[in-house]
């Protein structure tokens, strides 16, 4: 037991600094060739920031593991909202700027009618399923790319103070340096994935629990870890609408990205180990969850153009009850 626990932590630290040194290349390659900031913090530090996802239910997916690809998805959107959101919220909740929240959202509720009616109409993730998520990620970046080309993405110029960050770190560096932390940012994501699956299937079976729990719970949290970094640093630095706005777009990307990417590699049926009563508890639990949290998280600022501490505590709230209930079933 011991072993694939400490494997699977590896693969966790992997994963996140594989990251971290990706992003870094990548923005570094790009400042080289004059690249706007807006453009890069609207695709390559978006992108860079899902990158652990994406690897992570890509790989489960190719090996025949879709609870996990589906599962890590789910549990990511989760915990991304009723997690670091609420904890961003519940420590400093602000005014929220509606244009920032209403271009994501929107791709979001687009995302999720699909992806609902997928799970409870058709209970099969397919090619066309995917290829329908990828079409809606393309549009989106597209979108993205325009405004951050005109100058009129307030969530690109968000975006944009954590790019400033990155350059002061890569500007000194030589282009060869930038490529080389691209290649091994890459290999790291990799092999880090590879890692948390395989050793998240073994501790699942040691534990006698489902593998779509693991994947709900541990893998959904640590493939998670770059938004809670970015979270805290932007709660330290004054600049929690930033944490917010990555939230946002990073749960668009886990539905149109991450299971975009993995159902069309390897499609699979709706996962179904898990029951309550004769119901499949995801279709009643897991997803239902999903969309009540993303419901309480950015309603209230669209109406009201506010975050409270009480939406904060009920996400939490609400997180803390789902965790337990994924290993009490």
């Amino acid at each position: 037991m011991i072993t694939p626990i400490i494997l699977f932590l590896v693969g966790l630290v992997l994963l996140i600094k594989g990251g971290d040194w990706f992003v870094d290349g990548a923005t570094g390659i790009a400042h080289k060739f004059h690249v706007p900031d807006l453009l890069i913090g609207a695709t390559v530090v978006s992108i860079g920031t899902t990158l652990p996802e994406v690897m992570v239910s890509a790989t489960s997916a190719v090996s025949g593991h879709g609870e996990i690809a589906y599962g890590n998805a789910i549990g990511s959107i989760i915990c991304n909202t009723a997690l670091i959101a609420a904890i961003s919220i519940a420590v400093k909740p602000s005014r929220v700027d509606k244009k920032t929240l209403t271009i994501p959202v929107i791709f979001f509720y687009v995302s999720t009618a699909l992806y609902l009616f997928t799970a409870y109409v058709t209970k099969r993730f397919d090619r066309v399923t995917g290829v329908l998520l990828l079409l809606i990620f393309v549009t989106y970046i597209g979108i993205q790319v325009y405004q951050a080309m005109h100058g009129k993405n307030p969530e690109a110029a968000a975006a944009d103070a954590e790019v400033a960050a990155a350059e002061a770190d890569t500007a000194s560096n030589s282009t060869g340096k930038d490529l080389l932390l691209l290649v091994i940012g890459a290999a790291f994501i990799a092999i880090g994935a590879n890692l948390l699956v395989d050793n998240g299937i073994i501790i699942a079976g040691l534990l006698g629990v489902p593998e779509s729990v693991i994947a709900l719970t541990f893998v959904a949290l640590g493939t998670s870890l770059p938004e809670l970094v970015t979270a805290i640093t932007s709660l330290r630095k004054g600049h929690g609408l930033l944490s917010l706005g990555n939230i946002i777009g990073a749960n668009l990307f886990n539905l149109v990205l991450v299971s975009g990417v993995s159902i069309l590699l390897s499609p699979f049926d709706l996962p179904n180990s898990k029951q309550i009563g004769a119901y499949n508890a995801s279709l009643v639990v897991d997803i239902p969850v999903m969309l009540s949290v993303m419901l309480i998280l950015t309603i209230p600022p669209l109406i009201k153009g506010r975050m409270t501490r009480l939406q904060g505590i009920i996400l939490l709230a609400i997180y803390a009850a789902f965790c337990i209930f994924q290993f009490a079933l």
